[in-house]
């Protein structure tokens, strides 16, 4: 296990070192720049000589590319365009931990209540159960998280006038940012448990496991339950990351000083080097889940081995 681990993180530098390469090509590949003149020519071309070469812009190509990686991997990524006055880990350092306290609960919510619902509508196939919670699901799916946060917004701060607009400090900032983040990816989640449980409800080993007469209530924990979480996990599990970097949508309509935002503007002002950490950054999340991934594997189902001898991850 300890090999395998290491070997996977030592992939991941490979991997950070392809993925740093294709950013920087194509995000200078796009026509314009972070001080090139608009239509109107209101930067002087003096002033944006003077910036290209203070950022080292003015460098071919390769020059800027194999000094970006000289300073990040002392862990420095430059400074962000759009907020000259701190560097890249200290705006991320800064405004990552409020996104995260929102994503926590996003998935804590959305995870754990659509895996009960997306349970009992396994459950209880074809009722009225099963009916309201794939409608529910569906609906979650189809309306994006930036309608339904107008709606809370509408309901329950205008109408209600329960919960503050928008803000950020309070316990109560963080319900509808929560509400509206969580309903796509807890119906994301139902819908996946819901057909995941169906599906070894059918097969073979529980039917026998019943003809054993083993207690229903074990039955569906050990046999359904832990069989139905590989599907599961293979899914679901990677959906954290997009969750945990924040949402352009939400976090502007509730007016949270979040990460979510930066995505966003780091593009359309021609943010290097905020476009390169946040795609890093980015690489990096996905390249530990899908190893926490593989790891839950082995537990979910012995019968699987991290290594390199057949039939195994």
């Amino acid at each position: 296990m300890g090999r395998y681990i290491a070997g996977r993180l030592l992939s991941l530098v490979f991997v950070l070192f392809a993925v740093s390469i294709i950013a920087f090509l194509l995000m200078h590949a796009v026509p314009g720049g972070p001080f090139a003149p608009d239509e109107k020519g209101r930067l002087p071309e003096a002033t944006r000589q003077a910036q290209l070469e203070k950022f080292g812009l003015d460098k071919p190509l390769y020059v800027q590319y194999v000094r970006y990686v000289g300073n990040a991997v002392q862990g420095d990524f430059g400074v962000p365009f759009q907020s000259p006055t701190e560097t890249v880990t200290e705006l991320i350092l800064r405004t990552w931990p409020v996104t995260i306290k929102i994503g926590i609960p996003t998935i804590l919510l959305a995870y754990g209540l659509g895996t009960v619902l997306g349970f009992i509508a396994a459950l209880r196939q074809n009722s009225w159960l099963d009916y309201t919670v794939s409608f529910g699901a569906t609906l979650g799916l189809v309306v994006p998280n930036f309608v339904v946060a107008l709606w809370l917004l509408l309901f329950f701060s205008v109408y209600l006038g329960w919960l503050d607009p928008g803000g950020w400090g309070e316990p109560q900032h963080y319900i509808m940012p929560v509400v509206a983040y969580a309903l796509a990816p807890m119906a994301l989640v139902a819908r996946y448990t819901r057909s995941s449980i169906l599906e070894v409800l059918r097969a073979d080993y529980v039917r026998t496991a019943r003809a054993k007469g083993l207690a229903e209530r074990r039955v569906l924990a050990w046999h359904v339950g832990r069989n139905a979480l590989i599907p599961f996990v293979t899914i679901l599990l990677p959906e954290i990351p997009n969750i945990l970097t924040g949402s352009i949508f939400i976090e502007s309509v509730f007016r949270i000083p979040g990460l979510g935002r930066f995505f966003v503007t780091s593009t359309q002002s021609r943010d290097y080097p905020m476009i390169l950490a946040l795609v890093l950054l980015i690489a990096v999340l996905w390249g530990i889940t899908y190893l926490i991934t593989d790891i839950l594997y082995t537990i979910l189902d012995p019968r699987i081995r991290l290594g390199g001898r057949a039939g195994s991850l």
